[in-house]
């Protein structure tokens, strides 16, 4: 039994890695008969675990999410306070980036996950990374964690674009970090 369990979690494990890499390549159109094949299990395998498309959709974003709330948690406990919130907020824009689906996901792309509002799990880790920031003195006293998630959606779903380079998002965010940092 133990081993069926086993069998199970590591059939999930690979399906969703499958379908975050189909759905990065192909789009939210992509379907879970390419999700099957490219994590090497019959299609009633995907179905078993996710009934529907969407509801792989939503473990891919809740992953993306529990991935993006330890990363946060981690910055808080252990980065440097006055560049902890780039950090995080750099890494999110390059999740963005790499996963064009799951970024649209989280901004509300238009496909139902039945993830209740998704952004909002970010709100308190990156509230903690802008206190721990500004009590550093290294970004503005007056700026508001609603202010620092909206330019952080705002970031993501400026990744979607075509065109979105490293040197631009690299020249973005370097505005973005001068418009939040303190003021001597």
């Amino acid at each position: 039994m133990t081993q069926l369990r086993a069998d199970a979690r590591r059939n999930r494990e690979r399906i969703l890695a499958a379908a975050e890499a189909v759905f990065a390549e192909r789009g939210a159109s992509a379907s879970t008969e390419e999700v099957a094949a490219r994590a090497g299990v019959a299609i009633g395998t995907v179905f078993r675990h996710f009934p529907t498309k969407n509801d792989l959709l939503g473990a891919i974003v809740k992953a993306l999410l529990h991935r993006l709330t330890e990363e946060a948690a981690r910055q808080a406990g252990a980065g440097a306070p006055e560049t902890a919130l780039f950090s995080f907020f750099t890494h999110v824009v390059e999740e963005a980036a790499a996963r064009r689906t799951v970024a649209a996901l989280l901004s509300g792309g238009g496909v139902d996950v039945r993830v209740d509002k998704p952004l909002t799990q970010l709100e308190e880790p990156v509230g903690t990374l802008l206190r721990r920031a500004q009590e550093a003195g290294a970004v503005r006293a007056d700026v508001r964690p609603d202010e620092v998630m909206a330019l952080l959606a705002a970031a993501s779903q400026a990744a979607l674009l075509g065109g979105w380079t490293p040197d631009l998002r690299d020249r973005t965010l370097r505005i973005v970090f001068e418009g939040l940092g303190a003021r001597g």
